[in-house]
């Protein structure tokens, strides 16, 4: 056999070697692809490697005789997926030892079991709908770009990692998130990773270069495609705001530190010296800048209740400059508010904490306010509270109680000089419809994310959160000023260009000029309509396909 032929028929025999897989062999082959798989995202961007682990699940998927088994070779792939994609939350649980060691083995592996479900479900939903030839890889996009969705919204969502995401680098094509959306990239994704290897696998013999070609341009045509619609948006000029200069302060500020009162007045004084110093580390008083932004709960106190802190934050801002910061606060809650008197009491149920964006002007008065809405589960409130505190099981926030969500719609923040401003604090930009959960009225200019990725270590976690940062800016056709305690701080424009940057474990701030935001993409316009009028199109085509396509 000569090398071009032992290469054109090695599809054909990696089917056939899944296909004979029995016993444990078959969820641990499962398992290690879809660990394999996570190598596609931040900081890696093996993407090609999808090449190989998706076709492994279609045949898996094959080779299963009921849905079952097939929702079981389904979730092993995605709990390999999960677990290797989500092994940084770990970190999280060291920062405070003492308290949350305990929970680390249960954290790496519980999450990454229950998120597997819906792999699992995409799995059974394929198999029971299953149909000979290439039809069946539609199918199976359909099945897992919805559990993918379906995942980035049940019990409030975790959409981190979407497989869509494979076809974000390089940035050409990442310029197609502004017209599929993320969860429209994943049904894309699956018929060009698994397309090619699933179409020439299911040949009886592969006797010429013709039907070779056939199958790699199952891959090719899509990604040409794309790439090339992305250099004609990157070939757009970029436009900046007319003497609008930005400083982001990055103070990267240990976690373990964070939280504890001896360290407070240091790291406040801290953020001031910084923000008084330009990105040469030259001290320059906040000469020529205009808006200046810190990180989420920048302050390891309550701002507005600190006096000092407030005359501190006066005394830094040149007259016209203002703070954009992430702050933690504190209200009445209504009942209390409404309640007379005499009813009203010190009791701490009275009180609503907030996890908060505030933006100061230059006498030290805050002067609008946006409230995060999407908590983290366990991290900033408690699900299920009353069952797992009786099991003893707190929420891994600083120890001073959970967080109140914010009010919906979201307001944009008002900020005189700026295009009206959505402000996402950490994991909201994971979310790609946060932007259309703002409230009626002019679309939004410009994201302001503020975050502390400070809990995750330098590891994947905090690269993959900044990457999907730049997708959201990509699907909104918004430039993203991004303000973390610890890496990854940067300017990044409204196709996803990182014009500066600050990475992991660096102390210093970020200066430069405001990009403009584009025309709305589609995927601003009309958000996952666009994902459902693309899985009506796949199931046509599924449909019209399944007698004349043999795979």
């Amino acid at each position: 056999m000569t090398p071009a032929a032992g290469l054109q028929s090695l599809p054909i025999r990696m089917r056939l070697w899944v296909l004979a897989v029995r016993g444990w062999s078959r969820p641990a082959v499962a398992f290690a692809a879809g660990g394999l798989s996570v190598l596609t995202f931040a900081p890696f961007f093996l993407w090609p490697v999808l090449f190989f682990t998706l076709p492994v699940f279609v045949w898996m998927i094959d080779a299963a005789r009921s849905p079952r088994a097939a929702s079981i070779a389904g979730w092993w792939f995605g709990f390999g997926y999960f677990v290797f994609g989500l092994f940084w939350i770990g970190e999280a649980f060291l920062v405070e030892a003492d308290k949350f060691a305990w929970l680390l083995p249960f954290a790496v592996t519980i999450l990454p079991a229950g998120l597997a479900l819906f792999w699992g479900l995409a799995a059974w939903v394929s198999r029971y709908l299953w149909s000979p030839g290439f039809a069946r890889v539609l199918i199976f996009a359909i099945a897992l770009s919805c559990a993918e969705w379906l995942r980035g919204h049940v019990l409030t969502g975790l959409p981190w990692n979407i497989l869509g995401y494979a076809l974000t680098s390089p940035l050409e094509l990442m310029q197609s998130a502004g017209v599929f959306g993320i969860y429209g990239l994943t049904l894309l994704a699956v018929p060009v990773f698994a397309g090619p290897l699933v179409f020439l696998g299911g040949q009886e013999k592969i006797e010429t270069a013709s039907v070779f070609f056939q199958g790699i341009a199952i891959a090719a045509i899509p990604l040409l495609a794309m790439w090339a619609f992305g250099a004609w948006q990157l070939s757009q000029p970029q436009t900046f705001a007319a003497g609008i200069k930005i400083r982001i302060v990055q103070p990267s500020v240990p976690q373990n530190q964070k939280w504890l009162p001896e360290f407070q007045r240091r790291i406040f004084d801290d953020h001031i010296l910084l923000s008084q110093t330009n990105a040469q580390g030259v001290r320059d008083a906040l000469e020529g800048t205009r808006y200046l932004i810190w990180p989420e709960a920048a302050m390891p106190f309550m701002p507005l209740e600190t006096p000092p802190a407030l005359t501190a934050i006066a005394g830094l801002l040149p007259p016209g400059v203002t703070l954009i910061t992430g702050a933690l606060r504190r209200a009445m809650s209504p009942a209390a508010a409404n309640a007379t008197a005499d009813a009203q009491s010190d009791n701490a149920r009275d009180v609503e904490a907030f996890n908060s964006i505030l933006v100061f002007d230059d006498a030290g008065h805050a002067v609008a306010t946006y409230d995060k809405i999407h908590l983290v589960p366990f991290g900033e409130y408690l699900p299920f509270e009353p069952l797992l505190k009786a099991i003893g099981l707190g929420a891994l926030n600083f120890g001073r109680g959970a967080f109140t969500p914010g009010s919906e719609p979201r307001n944009l923040l008002p900020i005189s000089g700026l295009p009206p401003v959505l402000g996402l604090i950490c994991y909201e930009a994971l979310f790609p419809g946060e932007a259309a959960r703002s409230q009626a009225g002019p679309r939004a200019g410009l994201i302001v994310n503020v975050t502390n990725d400070g809990w995750f270590g330098n590891s994947t976690g905090p690269r993959q959160h900044f990457h999907q940062t730049r997708v959201r800016a990509v699907e909104q056709a918004l430039p993203v000023l991004r303000a973390a305690n610890n890496g990854i701080s940067g300017i990044i424009d409204s196709q996803g260009r990182v014009l500066a940057s600050l990475g992991m474990d660096e102390r210093g701030v970020i200066d430069g000029q405001l990009p403009v935001a584009g025309p709305p993409p589609l995927y601003a316009q009309y958000g996952d309509k666009i994902f459902l009028v693309t899985i009506l199109g796949f199931a046509a085509f599924a449909y019209r396909l399944r007698p004349y396509i043999k795979a």
